[in-house]
């Protein structure tokens, strides 16, 4: 078939694949991102059986969040001065290093419930500054037209990475907790190799010391970009409120009565609907009416967290966090092209280092809350309360936000002043 003879969709997934950089972007973040999830399901299962405490689980999110709390927008102003590349690098060798060490200790017995919170804290400090650099790639490496599938592409192998990642953490963790950490220090080192391979050329700046204007202009920025502060704003809360993932090791061996290899599929449930949606999505991106659409995915997040809650079958309880997964993916994407379309280059590491936040508050301060509220009420009615949440949040900002609300084409935004 010649060229002529292409649908325009191909002709753009083609153009898209020879963008220069683009394969070592999505190998450095989707490896990095598989490492991490294995991690979650080997750091999660070890604490759960050590402690057999639906709070413990809860302190390790809370480990993990309060270095990304303190951490996250001061990284986001040494994004937008230094090498953003050599940050990303810099810290997948750390967390390389620190899985190394977690699998030694793991190996040889030395590790305890404290020892996991340590390091589970130094990984959140390096995601913290590893993040809001690497959310600027993508944006860098391909043009406008192309980013709704270039973000879709990003995000279906990112749940790839979800899927296998959790998956495979379960089944290896039959061996020990040291084996998966080790294969997370391969992953983390094979992402930084890959991240080396890309090449951007960072615009000449003059380098701002770091005070709290420059450190705090993330923040400014998006208070004064509504539609943008909405999006971040109702990802926070949805998440925060419906997130129910800190008590799947509960869930997998105290509901469902499963072990973990269940555990792993459970974990893996978000990830394998996102990435079918991600799939539609790289092919079909959102044309028109992208803020309703957002919003009906946080709906329908909250009604698939309801189910979860209430269920007592390992066949439903996939299918809900299914369900929940691929509404989350689209909320993901819609977010994403208002963050890094709508958002000048020279403040794209300080605005991300905000999302970035936003999302580490909705994921482990969520995981904190989660764990807190079921070792108070116990966790199903902790997780329907929390889904219960997430719709009524969801009419709140559709009022509050009219201008997210009507918000139509992801390739018609352009980057503010």
């Amino acid at each position: 078939m010649s060229a002529s003879d292409s649908s325009p969709e191909l002709s753009s997934e083609i153009a898209l694949l020879r963008q220069p950089g683009l394969i070592g972007c999505l190998a450095g973040r989707n490896l990095s991102a598989f490492s991490s999830q294995v991690q979650a399901v080997a750091v999660g299962w070890q604490i759960y059986a050590l402690t057999h405490s639906a709070a413990a689980l809860g302190f390790a999110g809370l480990a993990q969040f309060l270095p990304m709390l303190l951490l996250t927008l001061p990284a986001g102003h040494v994004a937008d001065q230094f090498n953003r590349r050599r940050i990303v690098i810099t810290c997948q060798v750390i967390e390389a290093s620190a899985a190394c060490l977690m699998a030694i200790a793991s190996w040889q017995h030395w590790i305890g419930a404290w020892a996991l919170y340590v390091l589970v804290a130094l990984f959140g400090a390096c995601r913290a500054f590893e993040m809001p650099a690497q959310q600027t790639f993508l944006p860098a490496i391909v043009p406008v037209s192309l980013f709704p599938r270039a973000a879709a592409l990003s995000s279906s192998l990112f749940q790839v990475a979800c899927i296998a990642g959790p998956s495979l953490g379960g089944v290896l963790y039959g061996f020990g907790a040291d084996t998966c950490y080790a294969l997370c220090a391969i992953g983390f080192a094979i992402s930084a190799l890959a991240t080396s391979s890309i090449r951007l050329r960072f615009p000449a700046r003059q380098r701002q010391p770091i005070t709290l204007e420059s450190v705090m202009g993330g923040i400014a920025f998006l208070r004064r970009q509504r539609p943008m502060f909405g999006a971040i704003s109702l990802d926070l809360f949805a998440v925060l409120l419906g997130g129910a993932t800190a008590l799947l090791p509960l869930y997998a061996e105290d509901i469902l009565h499963a072990g973990p290899v269940a555990l792993g599929f459970l974990r893996a449930g978000p990830a394998m609907g996102a990435v079918l949606m991600a799939g539609i999505m790289t092919r079909w991106p959102i044309r028109h009416n992208a803020g309703r659409t957002m919003f009906f995915s946080v709906a329908v997040f909250g009604v698939a967290t309801i189910v979860f809650g209430l269920s007592h079958s390992i066949l439903v309880s996939i299918l809900a966090l299914m369900v929940l997964g691929a509404a989350d993916v689209v909320s993901v994407m819609v977010r994403g092209a208002l963050v890094q379309l709508g958002t000048p280059d020279e403040m794209r590491g300080r605005v991300s280092a905000v999302n970035m936040l936003f999302i580490g508050s909705s994921n482990q301060l969520g995981e904190f809350e989660s764990g807190m509220m079921a070792a108070w009420m116990g966790a199903v009615p902790a997780v329907v309360i929390g889904g219960v949440g997430t719709l009524i949040v969801t009419v709140l900002w559709m009022r509050l936000f009219p201008g997210l609300r009507d918000l139509d084409r992801l390739d018609d935004i352009k980057p503010a002043d």
